[in-house]
């Protein structure tokens, strides 16, 4: 099953190429769209497939007729969702710093 599992990602991967930051940016979307302490698999699986669906749709739209290749723009929202992340735990810890 692991071969099979495998083959089948190795398949899809060189088919649409790399698709990066769902899987790091979905968990903890997820995660504080539940407003729960761990990562639960339902919210998190959804916010993946809506970002991986938003991605594609854009991919596919921003430059019509042409298309760009969908890690392009799941490089983008992960890099700013990244971004994002980075100033505010920099906030955060600036803040409590100072108390």
């Amino acid at each position: 099953m692991v071969v099979v599992g495998v083959g089948c990602t190795a398949i899809v991967t060189a088919v649409t190429g790399p698709i990066v930051f769902i899987a790091l940016a979905a968990p903890q979307i997820g995660r504080r769209v539940a407003g729960a302490a761990g990562v639960p698999l339902v919210p998190a699986a959804l916010t993946g497939a809506l970002l991986l669906l938003t991605a594609d749709l854009l991919a596919r739209l921003l430059i019509a007729p042409a298309s760009l290749p969908v890690g392009v723009v799941t490089t983008a929202i992960g890099g700013g969702y990244l971004l994002y992340l980075l100033a505010t735990e920099v906030s955060s810890r600036q803040a409590s710093s100072q108390n």
